[in-house]
Formats: structure tokens, sequence, C-alpha cells
């Protein structure tokens, strides 16, 4: 009896600091605001009572654009039950460059501030090791040795040289001078980064008269360019709902040397930035996921012949997702980002039609 008393208290105890710290973060009320309050017919602005299931946690959150150094705020208000809000007390944006930038928070008017910190990757240096004798004397020795060479071959040179105008015929016509590099090359100009991803960024640029995208890899990540791009270049993958593609392009040499892909531009972005700063109704949300599956089921699709360009084999996408899907002025639904995609050809197992090897990290669903 005297053991359980103790043991009844540490229970009981234990039990309030639950509660307690549960309500610590309980959301009853959000900040409100809607820039479109005339076009949805609500409140401007205002405070929202936050309501939702018993086992749900609640939040707030905002969404807000940045028109060079403009803060435009988009939308306040309660935001139900995602993992990412969980047990954050400010709201902070923490993605480095968003069309819309949007945070979430727990506790009442949690919302009312917010600001936008991205994430930054820090490096621990780790010490340098101290340089062995073997080291400092291949350092010293090779110079020497180049030099070395250098002398003899320049020595052996100026044995062999030729007359200065022996066997050349003066008259000779030279023929065409070597092409230059950036012959093919369109004239883009890059005007803004629009969005990063795992294998670069995506800018919006201009090509002559039109705007188009320009997805920039570094050198180290050619592997999915080329992937990207023979998916592009398989017969068939013209449709209404797979992205446009233009180009692919090699730019600068070496270690400084990008790749580029070069494809249609749709200023509404993906379907994630589009979802965070507006609401669909119930035909326009049709719409989208009418041509959302169109677009898969045609991927998906192995067709004999397509539009007199030969076979087009079923494609799986591997990395499907909303932040994939792009959206037109008119909400249809494009798919794109294809560095993951795999054809599935006939006589051929997959692995002999697409090299890059996945992994479960790898895909970010």
């Amino acid at each position: 009896m005297g053991a359980a008393v103790p043991l009844t208290l540490a229970l009981l105890l234990a039990t309030f600091r639950a509660g307690s710290g549960h309500d610590e973060v309980e959301t009853r009320e959000c900040i409100y605001y809607n820039a479109n309050w005339e076009l949805e017919k609500t409140n401007q602005s205002g405070v929202e009572s936050c309501e939702g299931e018993k086992d749900k946690r609640l939040h707030c959150y905002a969404s807000w654009r940045n028109n060079s150094g403009f803060i435009e705020l988009v939308k306040k208000g309660c935001w139900l039950d995602d993992f990412n809000c969980y047990d954050r007390q400010e709201c902070i944006a923490k993605e480095e460059n968003p069309q819309v930038f949007f945070c979430c928070c727990e506790g009442n008017y949690c919302n009312k501030k917010f600001t936008h910190l991205p994430e930054v990757e820090t490096f621990d240096p780790k010490p340098q090791p101290m340089p062995s004798v073997l080291n400092i004397l291949i350092y010293s020795l090779l110079p020497i040795a180049g030099l070395s060479m250098v002398i003899l071959l320049a020595f052996w040179m100026y044995r062999h040289r030729k007359p200065p105008y022996g066997h050349v015929d003066l008259n000779e016509d030279p023929g065409p001078s070597p092409p230059s590099p950036m012959v093919g090359l369109k004239p883009l100009q890059l005007l803004e980064i629009k969005a990063r991803g795992r294998f670069g960024c995506v800018w919006k640029a201009r090509l002559l008269n039109e705007y188009v995208a320009v997805k920039i890899f570094p050198v180290q990540d050619k592997q999915s360019w080329q992937c990207e791009k023979e998916i592009f270049n398989t017969p068939g993958m013209k449709h209404e709902n797979l992205l446009e593609f233009i180009a692919a392009e090699k730019r600068g040499s070496n270690l400084e040397m990008e790749l580029w892909l070069i494809t249609a531009f749709h200023d509404k972005g993906s379907l994630t930035d589009y979802l965070k700063g507006n609401l669909v109704n119930w035909n326009e949300l049709c719409h989208i996921t009418e041509t959302m599956a169109r677009g898969l089921s045609y991927l998906h699709e192995d067709v004999p012949r397509c539009k007199g360009e030969g076979h087009k084999p079923a494609i799986a996408h591997r990395d499907f997702k909303s932040k994939n899907v792009l959206i037109r002025n008119d909400l249809t639904a494009i798919l794109a980002d294809f560095g993951l995609a795999v054809r599935f050809e006939p006589g051929k197992p997959p692995g002999d039609t697409h090299g890059q090897v996945i992994t479960c990290a790898a895909i970010n669903l």
C-alpha cells in the first residue's frame, strides 16, 4: 500500500504535465486574411475560429509573395493537421525561393507575424593532415622533373625542326576555319530563377520573342540530364498534357560546363505553388485531375506507331508528385520532370533502356 501511493502520485503528475504541455500549443483561433475576398465573397480580414476532428491537430498559416522586396500578403487562416507544422511556435517559411511563400505554426494567433529564414547548409571543416616526408619529396621533385621534360622536348624539337616554309605551298587554300563552339546555341537570355530542385535550378528565360523555361544541370548530374533528354526525344512524347520539349544544349567547357534543357514556360508554376495561393472550385478541381490523369495514362500507354514518329514505349515517371505537375493558364495539368523516368521496350528489361539506379531516398513523394 505504501509503495502504491508514490506510484499513483507520479502518474497523476505526468498526466498533468502532458495535459498542460498540450494546452500550451493548442490552436483555437488564427488571424484571418484573404486577398481575393471580393472574388470569393468572404471577409477580407479578422479572426477565424479553427474547427476540426478531435484526433487531428489544428494550426495557423500564412502565405505571401515577395515581388522585388515588396511583400504581398495572399492568405491567412486555420490549417488542418500537417506534420510539418507540429511544435512550431513561430510562422517561418524555410523554402529558398518559392513562387508563393508558406509557413504554419501552432498556438492562437501565431500567424500574426511571419518571416522567411531559408535553411543554410553547414559544413564542418576537416583538419588538414600533416604532410609526410614522401609527399614533400614528391611535391618537390615533380616540378623539377616536369621542367626537365619540357627542356628535353624543346631540344628535341629544335634538332628535328623543318625549314620555315619547307614542303608548303603558300598559294594553297587553307580551307575553312574550325567551327565556333557556340554555333547552334540558341540566343537565350536568362531572366530569373523560378525553382530549385534535386538536380539543378529552373530559370525563366527569353528565346527570341517568347518566354521559355531553362533547366540547368551541373556537369556532375550529366546522367540525369541525359536521361531526361532521351525521354523527351522518345517518339510520341508530344502531347497536350506533357511538357513541351524545345532543345537540349551544352554550355561552357570542362568543369565549367552546364547542361541545359529548354522547355515551354508556364507562368502559374507547379500545382504545389498554385494551391498554396489559390482556391479552386469543384469544376476546376475536376479539370485539373482529369488532365493530370490523361497525361499520366498517355505516358504509361504503349503506342505501336504514333503520328508517323515511330513506336512509343510505355514510360514510368517514378517521381510523380504535385511539384512535378505544371499548371497552364486554363488550369490544364502538364506533367514535367522526367529525370527519373524509365522506358519499357519490348524484349528488353528496364535496366537496359535506362542506366540510372534509383533508391527509396531518391523519390520524394
